[in-house]
């Protein structure tokens, strides 16, 4: 089989398999005011996805330095389906949300990146970190489609069943991997533990600064993605923007879009200039932007959409960087125990993110008041610019 025909195949699967990720987003405003959310409750529920990636993340991902990664992501799809069908159809609380919300977490643990372990592991040849650009990028592909099916569904039919339509994305992503891309035998793996260690990854200076590069990029990333939604439906109310041309998940959707073209070409941008430069000057760029975006809620619509656009670019341009450079100083035998960590640092960020994002606009004025906007989406470019700061410093690398 053909390097081009795995990263298809992958890139493929891992958008239809996120279906489910943007669903909970998508509907945050209604929902939120149907169960009578605090916006604190509200990021706990948007938060519970990335909590329960967080938890699976450790052994979904670390077994793929024993068990073929293919294998794990047609489980994992499982996993993702019926959390989003869960959320769907059984779902009449805050405690309930966040359960089905954390399984489909859960799902999404064992195809992102047992999915790129099982790209790494096909591909070997010198344009390799192009191939992971390329994947890494349809993570925003993924979002964008759900979105967009999100908000399509919503505007014919209700919220249970569009949500129920969109946990088939992952049951078709798990039958594309199972009957498209080759197994692949492992090989001298008696040795591997079934649940990773962490300590002779993080003694590893080469690549600490990738993990907590990672987890300050996820921080702002996820918590975006968590509240983007609500805060562009906040903005065109308080500019009173009846006459904008799009609805905010169709704005949303298309925002999403940009990461795609922006994590790619960083990437090449970062293997000219040098990796590290690269990072230290998007998350310095992207910390400061968060500010001016929070802030633009009163902007004419159209402005307003740009200024997120901008921002949301800046936040994906060292996607790609980050994880192609984690895949370069990584030991093979080491490589689904350091994924591991990486997603599980990542992703408990963007647990936290929406849960601080929330209770920032709770504290501040409420989810009605336009400092509090400023403030909570602000508080999001906080891990970027302590990252860049301490990164200057060479406290990743001592």
């Amino acid at each position: 089989m053909t390097a081009r025909r795995i990263v298809i195949l992958l890139c493929l699967a891992e958008t239809l398999s996120m279906t489910g990720f943007a669903a909970y987003p998508a509907f945050l405003p209604a929902l939120r005011e149907a169960w009578q959310f605090s916006d604190t409750q509200a990021g706990f529920v948007g938060g519970s996805f990335f909590f329960g990636y967080m938890l699976a993340v450790p052994f979904l991902s670390g077994i793929t330095d024993r068990l073929d990664a293919r294998n794990v992501f047609v489980f994992s799809c499982a996993l993702a389906a019926s959390g989003t069908a869960g959320f769907a159809l059984c779902t009449d609380g805050l405690l309930s949300a966040a359960l089905f919300q954390a399984l489909t977490g859960a799902g999404l643990a064992g195809t992102y990146m047992p999915g790129l372990k099982a790209l790494t592991d096909r591909t070997s040849d010198g344009r390799q970190a192009r191939y992971i650009a390329f994947y890494t990028a349809t993570f925003g592909i993924g979002t964008s489609f759900s979105l967009l099916a999100a908000g399509w569904l919503g505007n014919h039919v209700s919220w249970q069943t569009s949500i129920a339509v969109l946990s088939l994305g992952p049951v078709l992503a798990g039958l594309i991997l199972l009957f498209g891309l080759s197994p692949q035998e492992t090989h001298h793996t008696q040795h591997v533990p079934w649940w990773p260690r962490f300590a002779p990854v993080l003694a590893q200076k080469e690549i600490r600064p990738f993990i907590f590069g990672y987890a300050a990029h996820c921080w702002e990333l996820f918590g975006l993605r968590s509240w983007m939604v609500a805060f562009i439906t906040f903005a065109y109310f308080v500019s009173e923007s009846q006459q904008a041309k799009i609805s905010p998940t169709e704005a949303a959707a298309l925002i999403n879009l940009l990461g795609l073209p922006a994590s790619i070409l960083g990437n090449e941008v970062a293997e000219r200039i040098g990796r590290y430069r690269w990072i230290c000057v998007i998350m310095a760029i992207s910390g400061v932007l968060c500010w001016v975006a929070g802030f633009s809620a009163s902007w004419p619509w159209w402005l307003m959409l740009c200024m997120l656009a901008l921002h949301y670019t800046g936040v994906l341009a060292d996607s790609a960087t980050l994880t192609a450079g984690l895949v370069a100083v990584t030991p093979l035998a080491q490589r689904g125990a350091v994924m591991a960590l990486y997603s599980l640092l990542g992703f408990g960020s963007g647990f936290l993110a929406p849960l601080v994002f929330g209770a920032i606009l709770d504290a501040s004025g409420g989810h009605t008041s336009h400092w509090a906007w400023g403030m909570a989406y602000g508080s999001l470019g906080v891990g970027g610019l302590a990252w860049t700061i301490l990164m200057r410093r060479k406290i990743f690398t001592t």
